[in-house]
């Protein structure tokens, strides 16, 4: 019998609230798809992973919320040179999206973004005043699902817990309500698929547990130049990776995020069913 890597997934605890499960079954088709055996490991609680070719983080939801472990968790992977796909350098300068000024200073077109130590209702005039918007949505730096992002208006008062917290300020863009946002996938630096997800009627967060919807989307070449671009940008190339973009009120796309830790990659989507994504982690094993 020909030698079968040994691949743990990083998955939530038992008891996390959010049905990680049935894209966990696709992903892991794929991978026993291209030969691998797949195992699961609690992200919080991994135990001894030396025994594994390869630790996938791709279930690591959550992690915006316990910072402090998940850090530990990459220094851990780290000091230990343990084999881990996307490297740690990409996963530590990707859980920060403070990477989107680094993208913008190399040109890549991304939502206009004011940073603020401490959130106050002068520090948000100001990064009105600096993005010329009077409607704007206030995210953590380090964030996910939408956790801690909210839509603030002129004169809205700003949410508790986001008073007084180191705060991303972007306007809102345009393209979020009309058009919606885009996800183009990619696999060992090749372009996949593309969804667009839009958001429920009075929203504007695409998340499926806020309402959002998702479809196919054929992406234009430009949205994949752009995606391209910014993940050049990155410490190492990622095995795999998700690129958000929306459009502003021209219809020009700009970089919402890059999803290089545990994204959703909507495989049932993809033309192979995640065969390319199956591929690109075992090829990542001979690098």
């Amino acid at each position: 019998m020909p030698f079968q890597p040994r691949v743990a997934i990083l998955v939530p605890a038992p008891d996390y609230y959010e049905k990680w499960q049935p894209a966990f079954a696709r992903k892991a088709a794929a991978l026993t798809g291209a030969g691998l055996i797949v195992e699961q490991r609690v992200w919080t609680d991994p135990g001894d992973l030396s025994g594994y070719d390869l630790i996938l983080p791709l279930f690591a939801w959550g992690y915006q919320r316990d910072v402090v472990a998940w850090y530990a968790l990459l220094d851990r992977l780290e000091a230990d040179r343990l084999p881990v796909a996307n490297p740690v350098p990409v996963l530590r300068w990707n859980s920060d999206k403070a990477y989107l000024s680094e993208l913008a200073a190399n040109g890549v077109a991304v939502v206009p973004t004011v940073e603020v130590a401490a959130l106050d209702g002068a520090s948000l005039a100001t990064a009105r005043g600096q993005l010329g918007a009077d409607e704007v949505v206030v995210k953590p730096a380090i964030s996910g699902g939408a956790d801690g992002t909210h839509r603030i208006a002129e004169g809205d008062a700003i949410p508790a817990d986001a008073l007084g917290q180191r705060r991303l300020v972007q306007p809102l863009m345009p393209g979020i309500l009309t058009d919606g946002e885009f996800s183009l996938f990619f696999f060992g630096g090749k372009f996949s698929h593309a969804i667009v997800k839009r958001p429920a009627a009075g929203d504007f967060r695409v998340q499926e547990q806020f309402g959002g919807r998702e479809t196919g989307w054929e992406a234009t070449t430009d949205a994949q130049a752009l995606a391209a671009a910014a993940l050049a940008a990155a410490p190492a190339p990622p095995v795999y990776a998700r690129v958000d973009m929306v459009g502003d009120v021209a219809g020009k796309l700009h970089i919402m995020e890059l999803e290089l830790i545990e994204p959703s990659l909507f495989l049932h989507h993809a033309p192979d069913k995640g065969a390319a994504f199956g591929a690109a982690v075992s090829a990542s094993l001979l690098s």
